[in-house]
């Protein structure tokens, strides 16, 4: 499963840093502030948004992987107590 996403954010000033080496090897860094969380959906089953009062983050995750990922955590969760 391939996961893509997107980050739209209302002004330059909401981005506190980003890193990207000419090294294939090294990561790739975006770090920023969404501002204050005002919805959280799924458009279209297929894709998590999270809309903050700085921006949107749009992550290309289905409805039954969430809860899929989400129940996963929990078990593993429960099994460390």
């Amino acid at each position: 499963m391939t996961v893509t996403f997107s980050i739209e954010l209302n002004s330059k000033s909401y981005v506190k840093h980003i890193s990207v080496s000419n090294n294939s090897h090294d990561r790739v860094l975006f770090e920023g502030s969404l501002g204050e969380m005002d919805d959280l959906s799924m458009i279209e089953g297929a894709v998590l948004e999270v809309k903050g009062s700085n921006g949107v983050l749009r992550v290309d995750l289905t409805q039954d992987e969430l809860i899929r990922i989400i129940s996963q955590r929990k078990d593993d969760e429960k099994n460390e107590l």
